[in-house]
């Protein structure tokens, strides 16, 4: 069955129909048209931002949180300076849908010299590009329009990444066929064969196993396995961890809960524990230089069982065509059935050693280690706390989150100025939670002009920009005293009255212990933004920041020790 539609509206019906709600974007000539049609489309609004840049991070902070969402640009100088938070976006596995309003057909077609390209007539520049950094493209076209919206969009929602779409200014309001159903093409299920030898595999291991331990990544928070896992470690009694990349994954309050493992860099209890496990599950895991201690892993190979989207590795074989969902159905069924008969349960693991809670520094003395101990009794259950890159994200991953809490960063693309940006878009997703971003100083000035427009929302999240007067996080690898780590010294407690109404913030300079305990009574529950600037010398970081830039200036820079 097949009706009629333009090609604008049945994108804007499949994208409503895998739950996108907002698009974010910046308005251009060749978009206009389909921007219109946005205005007038229920259930699906723009948002728009202070560059595409901006509008795509937007975009991947509403996705954290809502599942997926989408982001709008012009062609050529659109795409591309979205294209760095795309490719962030397909990093850490965020299913953001890129569309771009591209010239018309038969411009690009008679290979017309126009603007916003390189005027020699190649349109095939931009789609090579994003073909590096999404896992499906399309340029839409009448004929097959239909057909390739919702290839594209199935690719998205079923692996968890961007992708990319043109669509032709003179194509917007072509009317297509199309199919009557609104069905995304999705995944239909594992090879039956393959997940029976697949849980075969597992269940053996685990019925042997006496000292099984479970690590947690990404996966299990973008493709909803939170519960399944969860159930897992409670039937089964094993111990799990997170990777940085997969911080609250699961509830940091379960008494299972062991903290994050990043190899050496991990709490020595942790980093034993793992070591000497008979049984490491992973769930999507991936040992990235900077969230694996720098690849100071270690245990058996042999006893690595690595679940993944759709194929698990158990030892040296492989399972393909297996996806995790089905497969943590099936071993859970099988845990289940053997205790309802009566049966000996898998051997479940000692009661394990939980991870140490920081503590409260009695000492009223200012400075990060204080600020950060501080913090940790600040946070609540329920909270979307989003951290940047530098000192901030180094102090939060080993933060232990109260219940119910999401985490929002980006440990693996490691772009600062991020989090702004992704606050707006969490924001619009969640706005009924308290929202907290955490951002150093030279983060902020990256990405500052959307301040502008949370502010224009009236949003109520608590901003805290650490003033560290440069780039921290590098004068802790090299160059400590060096111009090129320090940064204009922006009066930044200013900047909300600024770019907003004077009403739209609270903004507060903290430079002590008294003054930061009055600027959280006032971020406590609040009434409208709470921007907070907080003042630290430049050396100033949070416990092992100092470490952890000794290894990463070891790691790139081999024995030279800048000096």
């Amino acid at each position: 069955m097949t009706t009629r539609k333009s090609v604008g509206t049945y994108l804007l019906e499949r994208l409503r129909a895998l739950g996108v709600r907002r698009i974010y974007g910046v308005p251009g000539d060749y978009n206009l048209e389909f921007l219109e049609l946005i205005e007038r489309t229920d259930g699906i609004s723009f948002i728009g931002n202070c560059n595409e840049l901006n509008a795509a991070y937007a975009a991947d902070g509403d996705a954290r949180l809502s599942g997926i969402s989408a982001v709008l640009t012009t062609y050529g100088v659109g795409d591309l300076s979205a294209l760095s938070a795309i490719a962030g976006a397909y990093a850490e596995g965020v299913p953001v849908i890129m569309i771009s309003g591209v010239p018309p057909l038969h411009a690009i077609t008679q290979r017309a010299l126009l603007h916003h390209t390189l005027a020699d007539g190649n349109y095939e520049n931009v789609m090579n590009c994003y073909s590096q950094f999404t896992v499906a493209q399309t340029r839409l076209l009448p004929q097959d329009a239909a057909t390739e919206i919702d290839r594209v969009l199935g690719a998205a929602w079923r692996e968890k990444r961007p992708v990319y779409l043109q669509l032709p200014s003179d194509t917007c309001c072509v009317s297509v066929q199309v199919p009557a159903t609104q069905d995304i093409a999705c995944w239909y299920g594992s090879d039956p064969v393959q997940l029976q030898a697949a849980v075969a595999d597992i269940m053996e291991r685990l019925t042997h196993a006496t000292r099984p331990v479970l690590l947690l990544d990404a996966l299990v928070r973008r493709f909803d396995l939170r519960e399944r896992v969860a159930e897992l470690s409670r039937l089964l009694d094993i111990p799990f961890a997170t990777l940085p990349t997969g911080k609250g994954a699961l509830c940091e309050t379960d008494p299972n809960y062991q903290g994050i493992y990043s190899g050496k860099a991990s709490a020595p209890a942790l980093y034993e524990r793992v070591r000497t496990a008979d049984c490491v599950i992973g769930f999507g895991v991936r040992f990235v230089d900077a969230t694996s201690g720098y690849f100071s892993y270690a245990f058996d190979p042999a006893a690595f069982v690595n679940i993944q989207a759709f194929d698990t590795r158990c030892g040296g074989d492989v399972f393909m065509g297996v996806a995790a969902a089905d497969l943590l159905d099936a071993i859970i069924a099988q845990v289940s059935e053997r205790r309802a008969t009566q049966q000996p349960p898998v051997s479940a693991s000692p009661r394990p050693v939980v991870a140490p809670q920081p503590a409260v520094q009695d000492t009223p003395a200012w400075g990060q280690p204080a600020f950060w101990a501080r913090i940790q009794t600040f946070l609540r259950q329920g909270d979307v706390v989003l951290a940047d890159n530098g000192t901030s994200l180094v102090a939060l991953t080993h933060m232990r989150l109260p219940a119910r809490c999401h985490f929002v960063s980006q440990p693996i693309w490691a772009a600062i100025g991020y989090t702004l940006p992704a606050l707006l878009g969490s924001l619009n997703a969640c706005p009924d939670r308290r929202h907290l971003l955490f951002i150093g100083d030279g983060s902020f000035q990256m990405t500052a002009q959307e301040l502008s427009s949370i502010l224009r929302a009236r949003h109520k999240p608590v901003i805290f920009v650490l003033n560290n007067r440069g780039y921290t996080i590098e004068r802790m690898i090299l160059g400590e005293t060096a111009a090129y780590n320090d940064i204009a010294n922006w009066d930044y407690a200013a900047l909300p009255g600024v770019m907003g109404a004077s009403d739209a913030a609270v903004c507060l300079r903290v430079n002590s212990m008294d003054e930061l305990e009055a600027a959280l009574k006032q971020a406590e529950d609040p009434q409208q933004l709470v921007f907070i600037e907080l003042g630290f010398a430049p050396m100033d970081g949070p416990t092992g920041i100092s470490a952890f830039g000794g290894v990463v200036r070891h790691y790139d820079y081999g024995a030279f020790d800048g000096r």
